[in-house]
């Protein structure tokens, strides 16, 4: 079941798994993917941690104690989130040792609600990385316009960081200069460079989704002709992007001095179109130093039936680049649609925080002790 996936590996592409509950913990299944099915790292989200938590399985002790101690509802879901965290962390460990720190890692997210303000993103990153209290932890910090200069800080700090909800090829090359001018700042620090990671979240298939349905409602032969396409071409590009800025003299400076490449990471790459083969963003983007993080049911049919054939990205950037250039010369305008895709994804995350703020209250209330 797993030869594709061991191939996936072998190609330079880390598996993680985009999901992450105490069930999955305690019942021992993330140990038994990682023995199994080469998982070597866990994402989380607002919407992960919403759809755990809500179903109850593992969480009422802990609801139960907070409960009792009057916490806020705030606390109580820092204080389960990054328990979840921790522990999958100390499960993953043994991968991070035989890694040097690359793998084995375990995302953790600052609340969504903070992603234009700067400064709380930062104080809450120390917070988070403060809390969970383990080396293979990367804090998640979205790609806004107010993400950079917090990632660039939060970097300088010494901490590890995943950029998450990047649509843009613009954006990403403006994340791949936050992180660089962080190494800088922790260099200046007398900082050990060698101990910080970073991985880029560039999201996938809500870029089809949302291209698709543009090209649907222009209804062109030539439109049908571009469906699929604009996804896996962005992405594409993104990882030319990513091999012209660390091969580039300003960050052979800082690899001399023990730099980390900050590696291209595929998120959302669970197909949302049942017309595309449901390992389209497995099989189609594999290049070394990437991370592939896939939703369950994405890693089973890529371990079932996943074609791994080799590098599938360097070499097609004339191709991706005509895609593109072809997608926007019948009048979709890209740039709208990634601003479009950034305001949707912070507005889904913070609406999941506050799905989620809502049933942890309810939960609190629930189980409080009578006076």
């Amino acid at each position: 079941m797993t030869d594709a996936l061991k191939r996936l590996s072998e190609e330079g592409v880390a598996i993680w798994l985009d999901d992450l509950s105490r069930k999955r913990i305690t019942s021992g299944n993330l140990s038994e993917l990682i023995d199994g099915s080469h998982v070597v790292g866990v994402t989380t989200n607002p919407s992960i941690f919403q759809k755990a938590i809500s179903s109850g399985d593992g969480y009422e002790q802990q609801l139960a104690d907070l409960a009792a101690r009057k916490v806020t509802v705030e606390e109580a879901i820092r204080m389960i989130t990054t328990a979840d965290v921790r522990d999958a962390a100390d499960i993953l460990r043994p991968v991070f040792d035989a890694t040097d720190g690359q793998d084995g890692r375990v995302s953790i997210e600052v609340d969504p609600r903070l992603a234009h303000n700067t400064r709380a993103t930062v104080a809450e990153a120390k917070q988070l990385a403060w809390l969970v209290d383990r080396p293979n932890t990367l804090i998640k910090i979205p790609a806004t316009k107010a993400g950079l200069p917090a990632i660039a800080e939060t970097i300088g700090l010494g901490i590890s960081v995943n950029v998450t909800l990047i649509f843009s090829l613009e954006r990403y090359r403006a994340v791949m200069d936050a992180y660089v001018t962080g190494l800088e700042k922790a260099k200046a620090a007398g900082l050990d460079l060698s101990l910080i990671h970073s991985v880029a979240s560039f999201f996938v298939s809500r870029v089809d989704t949302e291209i698709d349905k543009r090209l649907d409602a222009l209804g062109t032969e030539e439109a049908k002709a571009l469906r699929g396409k604009a996804a896996l071409a962005n992405a594409r590009l993104a990882y030319q992007a990513y091999e012209e800025v660390f091969s580039s003299d300003r960050w052979l400076a800082l690899e001399k001095a023990g730099a980390n490449k900050q590696r291209p990471l595929w998120a959302s790459t669970g197909v949302k179109d049942p017309a595309y083969k449901d390992t389209l963003y497995v099989d189609d983007l594999v290049a070394p130093n990437t991370v592939n993080t896939m939703p369950e049911a994405t890693l089973e049919a890529a371990a079932d039936h996943g074609r791994i054939t080799g590098d599938t990205v360097r070499g097609t950037y004339e191709q991706a680049k005509a895609e593109l250039d072809a997608i926007a010369k019948i009048g979709i305008s890209y740039d709208d649609v990634v601003q479009l895709l950034e305001d949707e994804g912070v507005d889904k995350f913070e609406a999941s925080w506050n799905d989620l703020l809502k049933s942890t209250e309810a939960e609190l209330k629930r189980l409080a002790p009578e006076a």
